[in-house]
């Protein structure tokens, strides 16, 4: 059996950054940020069903984020639909991802909202990404251009770090630089994700 490991942690954590390295060192990495773009993309059955469900938000047969963000953000049972159409069809290609890896594996489930949404249960393990708050809206501000109003709203809309330590098997701290962030993660790799994977 493969080792499921959902990995986490708040905006600006580096979290992606982690899931890259993590791909590097031989880990089956599933984004779900890529798979939610690849249910409706053109052509797919996702996107004929958001169509149904909101008119106006696919045009010549591709879908208007922008249009569909302006609704489902601003309303919430909006947003349950769209969630309703979608993370089944997210959650059906992750696991078809996981079940092809190889046994022994190390299957890395990249998930934004894994603590929002309780998730942490559909995993071996759990691995948190954290940052003290400073450095991760310094992060947004140089490399996302984003105004102080937008990161505090992202980061009130997102669990704190004691719920994330409530749910964390390992807690990677990323606060320096990317060398000290590569120790970090390959140190994880060898003590602790790969012998859980030969014990699994």
């Amino acid at each position: 059996m493969s080792l499921q490991v959902g990995l986490t942690g708040g905006i600006g954590s580096g979290k992606s950054t982690v899931a890259r390295m993590l791909g590097d060192l031989g880990a089956v990495v599933v984004d779900l940020d890529v798979l939610a773009r690849a249910v409706v993309a053109p052509g797919t059955p996702g996107l004929a069903a958001v169509a149904a469900e909101f008119p106006g938000a696919v045009v010549d047969g591709i879908l208007d984020r922008a249009v569909l963000a302006g609704r489902v953000f601003s309303d919430p049972r909006a947003r349950e639909r769209l969630e309703a159409i979608t993370h089944p069809l997210i959650r059906a290609a992750a696991r078809e991802i996981a079940e092809a890896a190889p046994a022994q594996a190390v299957v890395v489930h990249d998930v934004p909202l894994l603590v929002e949404k309780g998730l942490q249960d559909a995993y071996d393990l759990v691995v948190v990404v954290a940052a003290a708050e400073p450095v991760r809206r310094e992060r947004l501000r140089r490399f996302r251009g984003m105004g102080d109003e937008e990161i505090t709203a992202r980061m009130r809309a997102q669990a704190d770090d004691q719920a994330r330590r409530a749910v964390a098997d390992a807690w990677l701290v990323n606060e320096g630089t990317e060398e000290d962030l590569r120790a970090a993660v390959d140190h994880l790799w060898r003590n602790v994700l790969v012998p859980a994977a030969r014990a699994s």
